[in-house]
């Protein structure tokens, strides 16, 4: 998760002492004045919307992440939560005003899903595409922040410790392949590429679920981190540069990339998840789990290779005429 908004509150700093307002003063009005120039009594709080230890979806920045309500209270005259978000450190904690909070329905989460796969509703395992190590707001950066990562945060690891998969043989000769098309025979995957990574990530849950009976929590959470990351990384770092002209007269701001790009520039995001994990820190336990997914969906994309993978890339003005 990228660095919290400045404007959030602070819970050792902006909590309202509840007695100070039972006993009829206030540090702001003097002590001496007549009953009459006392103000006036604050309204009655409504009903706050949200309890304590109630699962949310939680706004941070311009994402919504799965959070749980800690504590619960009224604070300069509206409702503050503090939220934990699950599956990242405590350090993350962090206090909430009502309009940064929805309920955990899935009507929620489709409905962020629908204003764009390129946020979406994300946890542990959705993680957020950056190149700058996410600084916990509640720890001093420099010396200090490396010295404290190493004595509280033991069960935390850099990612790029753990995470090593390999890429099978036969998919590696498939990147090899794609490149020479498209670099050096000037060729192109036509689009829109059917199945797209969408259809593939459905197809992927449906072999689970069929071969397992249910598709866990992990997995699903595993898929919508990738495709997630698809939708960002590809115009920065998966095309080639005679690829983006394509791009930009396909891809438009309703219509997300993994809706219209396929098995081919999937894989290519395999090759770079290492890069774009580098800094995203999780306990070991998580990074384990994730690694194994990346594994076992290399696997289905293998055994699928044929169906998947275009055996014909085009050139421009091929698809052109076809037009």
């Amino acid at each position: 998760m990228g660095s919290p908004n400045a404007g959030e509150t602070d819970p050792k700093t902006d909590s309202i002492d509840d007695t100070r307002h039972e006993s009829g003063s206030d540090t702001d009005s003097n002590t001496d004045c007549d009953r009459d120039d006392l103000p006036l009594p604050l309204p009655a709080p409504g009903l706050s919307q949200f309890e304590e230890g109630e699962k949310v979806l939680a706004k941070h920045k311009d994402c919504f992440y799965e959070a749980k309500v800690l504590t619960v209270e009224y604070q300069v005259n509206k409702w503050k939560y503090f939220v934990h978000y699950i599956g990242w450190n405590k350090s993350w904690d962090e206090w909430k005003g009502v309009e940064c909070l929805l309920k955990h329905t899935e009507e929620n989460i489709e409905k962020q899903k629908e204003l764009g796969v390129k946020q979406g509703v994300k946890s542990a395992m959705a993680w957020k595409v950056s190149k700058m190590k996410p600084r916990s707001p509640n720890v001093a950066r420099g010396r200090k922040r490396k010295q404290d990562s190493v004595d509280t945060e033991k069960n935390v690891v850099p990612s790029d410790n753990l995470l090593n998969f390999h890429i099978p043989p036969a998919l590696r000769k498939q990147l090899i392949d794609d490149c020479e098309f498209v670099t050096q025979l000037h060729k192109l995957v036509q689009l829109p590429r059917s199945p797209n990574v969408d259809d593939i990530f459905k197809k992927y849950i449906d072999s689970k679920t069929k071969k397992h009976g249910r598709v866990t929590d992990s997995v699903e959470e595993v898929l919508k981190g990738l495709r997630c990351y698809f939708n960002k990384a590809l115009p920065v770092m998966l095309l080639y540069n005679n690829e983006r002209k394509q791009y930009e007269e396909t891809v438009s701001v309703d219509v997300s990339p993994s809706a219209v790009y396929g098995a081919e520039h999937l894989l290519r995001l395999f090759v770079k998840l290492p890069e774009l994990l580098v800094h995203v820190n999780m306990t070991e336990e998580t990074l384990k789990e994730l690694q194994d997914n990346f594994v076992d969906i290399l696997r289905f994309l293998r055994k699928n290779q044929s169906v998947f993978f275009v055996s014909t890339y085009k050139a421009v003005e091929e698809m052109k005429k076809e037009d």
